[in-house]
């Protein structure tokens, strides 16, 4: 597990941008962290990181968005926050999307932990509004591809 402490948007951006880059196809990206805790712009650096151009916008209200780009690995954005069952997560059609050619990102991922794939890449962020967040990164072998 690693630990990190990040002051701004821009730190917390900056951190999960370097942290995209290590990213490769198949892993699955599980946010834990309240409302307004960064989790959408912590998305938005692991984009930018895998050299995607898109503008990353919260999937709230689509339970999922996707970002693709030429020579790029793709990113299924999904938010389960009305979601909390195995049933409830089959209807949304959350296996249909190909995790084994691209990176899932999931927000309110604690709705549904017991179903999360694997590689899973759990990122647990404290803090909400101007406060400073604490940034938990703990699974997969690919953490051995940044420090602090």
């Amino acid at each position: 597990m690693l630990s990190f402490t990040t002051e701004t948007p821009a730190q917390t951006h900056a951190l999960a941008k370097k942290i995209g880059a290590a990213l490769r196809p198949g892993t699955c990206v599980a946010f834990f962290g309240g409302l307004g805790a960064g989790k959408t712009t912590f998305t938005r650096g692991l984009a930018e990181g895998l050299g995607l151009p898109d503008i990353v916008s919260s999937p709230t209200f689509a339970l999922v968005n996707e970002y693709h780009a030429a020579g790029c690995i793709s990113v299924y954005h999904f938010d389960m926050y009305r979601v909390n069952s195995p049933e409830a997560l089959e209807t949304t059609g959350f296996w249909d999307y190909p995790l084994e050619d691209s990176v899932f990102v999931i927000e309110w991922a604690e709705n549904i932990a017991d179903e999360l794939p694997q590689p899973l890449l759990k990122i647990t962020i404290s803090g909400s509004g101007d406060q400073t967040r604490q940034i938990t990164v703990e699974g997969d072998e690919l953490l051995d591809h940044f420090g602090s």
